[in-house]
């Protein structure tokens, strides 16, 4: 089998505003969180994110937190592309409540990968709704931070 290669498509950063617990539901504790805003940069597009995209965070019973989130992008050039992603945020307990509580902790001491996918009408960068995305992350006290990268 071939090796599996990436490029890096771009970075982003969201701020996220107060997070909204809907309570305990049959598949662990459930928790929304609003985007307010964000940006993204990479060789290949860039621009901001708008307010009002959704994380719909799920604490499992294992102790891994599981996203669900969607947002929408604006390139620097006016185009509106919907970015998805689903992933996991997991690690030590002593990590995880450095986390909590807003320190700053080095991503190597925890899991956070994402799997982004695209959708846009925009011809310019209709290429995004054919690629495979997988991002690491980086959990800051204002929000996420991830590198994506293309799947090749």
């Amino acid at each position: 089998m071939a090796e599996i290669r990436t490029a890096h498509l771009f970075t982003i950063r969201l701020r996220v505003g107060e997070i909204q617990p809907l309570g305990k539901t049959p598949f662990g504790d459930r928790r929304v969180a609003v985007v307010e805003s964000g940006s993204f940069e990479g060789a290949r597009l860039k621009g901001t994110v708008l307010k009002g995209g959704t994380d719909w965070i799920l604490l499992r019973a294992d102790d891994v937190l599981q996203l669900d989130v969607r947002l929408t992008l604006k390139t620097h050039d006016d185009q509106i592309i919907a970015m998805t992603y689903r992933g996991y945020r997991h690690g030590p307990a002593a990590v995880i409540e450095r986390l909590n509580r807003g320190e700053k902790v080095d991503p190597a001491e925890y899991y956070f990968r994402t799997a982004p996918f695209f959708e846009t009408a925009s011809e310019k960068y209709s290429w995004l709704n054919r690629v495979i995305c997988v991002a690491t992350g980086d959990r800051r006290a204002d929000g996420p931070v991830y590198d994506v990268f293309e799947v090749l």
